[in-house]
């Protein structure tokens, strides 16, 4: 062992003893705060005599009340904050860092080693022990530039020397290697990374993420940001990146439930849903394009995938003229029981006749329409009926809307407390005018167009125009796999979600559907609606050996346009087998190839171009595969076979491409994408197997 490594190992040793300390630390004070929390309410409760006899008894008792649940919060809040530290050093204690820098912070000064790791922890004295890779100081070990440097802190550019960069192969508080590395191409541990056999889940990539994809990760925060990538550029595994990013920036005030990720399939959707946890970061709202529309209701309406753009925008073009009549709107009405009618309703609407119609006008009309329901209910409150049903509740009732038992004295009281009631039975009524349930959106819009019926698209599309963003609070929009959406739907998404900021990430050259958008198409859609779209390329493969890279470009032929790189060893170059017409002497060569894929090991995709021959084949091969359908998980090995929809987005270590007849892929643009798509899924081998003559596109 040579000194370095010693004194490498050293520091680990100390690093990973300190981690330990603040983690059983951890434990300790949790499990005494525990005890503290759970005696103080006993004795705080304790003290609370419930008194509900008068007015003053009873504000007292509230009072009270309030109190221990301040005390419960302030518990809850440390216990979080505990909870959150003895995270990271779980996280930690499987792999302390990844990576160490030395840097020169200011001419003169004496350099500074920070190593950096997947989460930040400090020690008693608030000294860092391992720095966050997201932290703005750690952008210096990306840039992968010795010598002058810089990285930015609040919008401010501060200017550093690197003096070294170094890469560690830790596993726990067992330094394995170590690598001083300068340039990506012969970055080691993403080399290792490369050479290893596909697993079931995808994993981060946090301490190989490399210099154009940390460009798209870091990347200020705009509008709307569209990365075309080549196949095998990482392009998912940089956007789960740069969500975990962007909840380390804005930890304070992003949640979850404010960032939404789009996938193409479920599978895909399990497939990536352990990256973030690894992170130690919350899954966002991941949803395919059917599950949005199922969220909303929609599930039962045509998709909207065939949607017309022009009926979009002919929808928009009539809004500003457009005049509402009473046949428009449903009545707010709960239990059968109708508390504004459509006329009212639409006098509403016709109040603002210099709002052009479209969200301020409405949203005009949902502040008339609120005073209206709320007056209606206080003159509801002196009906003898109501008031006969508020007297008849019974005591846990009573307590749960009024928060203690009532006994009206007089008339006034009861009024008072009938209008409570009502408020608390009525109340989802303010939540209807606030979603514009009183809209009769379908009617509206099958006048504008002439239409029978409204898709998906149409509906969603004209109540956005309508009434404004659908979930006003959500922040981030990520598209995975975005040349598979079309034109209609991603108009769509960018009215829905009119005030989130997008990240559209995909490769143009795997569209694999007819009638889906463009690059410029989608640039075109998003200036509209969000002023301006930054563009990223990505153009070197991380996952297919440099034999299958050429492969896959060369399918491409005159469409490959900008140059491209694979960084991984040189590996075994594809099979190429133009098999028999006649489906036993196929299937002979196919059953061939799967035993070949089997002897190699880890996971063998059969990849067919349609859900038809993939349901073919899955009879005809039986036990030999495992057909993966949309509720399955990619497992860890064996041969599965799925139809190239379902392939999209993932990888294996072998392909085979069991239809690459030339009837199937012929010579034209759309037939290349999907053949390009198929190949680039390997990782180490492929395999082309042709019933009767082989495509030309791989001659």
């Amino acid at each position: 062992m040579d000194k370095t490594h010693e004194q490498e190992q050293a520091h680990l040793s100390e690093v990973y003893a300190k981690i330990q300390e603040i983690h059983d630390a951890v434990i300790d004070d949790i499990e005494v705060n525990q005890k503290i929390a759970r005696q103080d309410l006993v004795d705080m409760s304790e003290e609370i005599r419930p008194d509900f006899g008068g007015v003053d008894e009873s504000m007292e008792t509230l009072a009270a009340i309030e109190t221990l649940n301040s005390v419960i919060d302030a518990f809850n809040q440390r216990h979080d904050f505990a909870l959150d530290r003895l995270r990271r050093t779980l996280l930690l204690l499987v792999q302390p860092y990844f990576a160490k820098v030395v840097l020169r912070m200011r001419s003169g000064a004496e350099p500074r080693e920070i190593y950096i790791g997947a989460a930040g922890i400090t020690d008693d004295n608030h000294k860092p022990l391992v720095v966050d890779w997201r932290s703005p100081v750690a952008e210096t070990y990306y840039n992968q530039e010795t010598g002058p440097t810089s990285f930015s802190v609040d919008g401010r550019r501060r200017d550093v020397e690197l003096l070294g960069r170094r890469q560690f192969d830790i596993q726990r508080d067992v330094l394995r290697m170590f690598f001083d590395t300068t340039v990506a191409i012969e970055d080691p541990l993403l080399l290792q990374a490369l050479t290893s056999h596909h697993s079931e889940k995808l994993q981060a990539i946090t301490a190989t993420i490399q210099r154009e994809q940390n460009e798209v990760v870091r990347h200020e925060d705009v509008p709307a940001l569209l990365v075309n990538g080549i196949a095998g550029s990482g392009k998912t595994s940089v956007l789960l990146q740069r969500v975990a990013f962007l909840f380390y920036r804005e930890r304070e005030t992003l949640s979850p439930e404010q960032v939404y990720l789009f996938t193409p399939n479920p599978i895909f959707e399990r497939y990536i849903d352990a990256v973030l946890p690894s992170l130690g970061e919350a899954n966002p709202q991941t949803l395919t394009w059917s599950g949005f529309l199922a969220t909303l209701g929609l599930e039962d309406r045509d998709d909207g995938r065939d949607c017309d753009p022009a009926r979009l925008e002919a929808l928009e073009g009539a809004i500003a003229g457009l005049e509402l009549s009473e046949q428009d709107f449903r009545p707010l009405a709960a239990d059968g029981i109708t508390l504004v009618r459509p006329s009212q309703i639409a006098s509403a609407v016709a109040k603002f006749p210099r709002a052009p119609m479209g969200p301020r006008r409405i949203a005009l009309a949902k502040e008339e329409l609120h005073d209206k329901l709320d007056r209606k209910i206080e003159r509801m409150g002196s009906d003898a009926d109501f008031q006969e049903e508020m007297l008849s509740l019974d005591v846990d009732e009573q307590v749960r809307i009024f928060g203690a038992p009532v006994s009206p004295e007089d008339e006034r009281e009861t009024v008072s407390y009938t209008r409570q009631y009502l408020r608390h039975r009525f109340g989802s009524l303010h939540d209807d005018i606030e979603r514009c349930a009183w809209l009769r959106i379908d009617r509206i819009g099958m006048s504008i167009l002439g239409a029978d019926a409204l898709d998906a698209a149409e509906w969603l599309y004209l109540r956005s125009i309508l009434c404004g963003p659908g979930d006003k609070a959500a922040r981030f929009v990520m598209v995975d796999e975005v040349q598979d959406y079309t034109r209609a739907q991603l108009m769509v998404l960018a009215r829905y979600f009119s005030g989130a900021h997008f990240l559209m990430l995909g490769d143009e050259r795997q569209a694999i559907f007819e009638g889906t958008a463009s690059f410029s198409e989608m640039r075109e859609v998003f200036a509209a609606t969000h002023g301006s779209v930054d563009e990223c390329r990505l153009l070197t493969s991380y996952r297919s050996s440099p034999e299958i890279t050429d492969l896959f470009w060369h399918v491409l032929g005159e469409d490959a346009g900008e140059t491209r790189s694979s960084v991984r060893r040189e590996g075994v170059d594809p099979r190429i087998i133009e098999g028999p017409v006649e489906a036993e002497g196929y299937l002979r060569c196919l059953r061939e190839e799967i035993a070949l894929a089997r002897e190699q090991g880890g996971l063998c995709a059969v990849v067919c171009a349609t859900r038809d021959r993939a349901h073919w084949l899955s009879r005809q091969l039986a036990d030999e595969v495992v057909r993966l359908r949309k509720e399955d998980s990619l497992p860890a090995e064996g041969v599965v076979l799925m139809d190239l929809a379902y392939a999209k987005g993932l990888e294996f270590d072998q392909v085979i491409v069991a239809d690459a007849q030339a009837e199937v892929y012929p010579d034209e643009p759309l037939a290349r994408r999907r053949l390009y798509t198929a190949i680039s899924r390997a990782m180490h081998r492929v395999s082309l197997l042709s019933q009767g003559e082989m495509t030309s596109l791989v001659r």
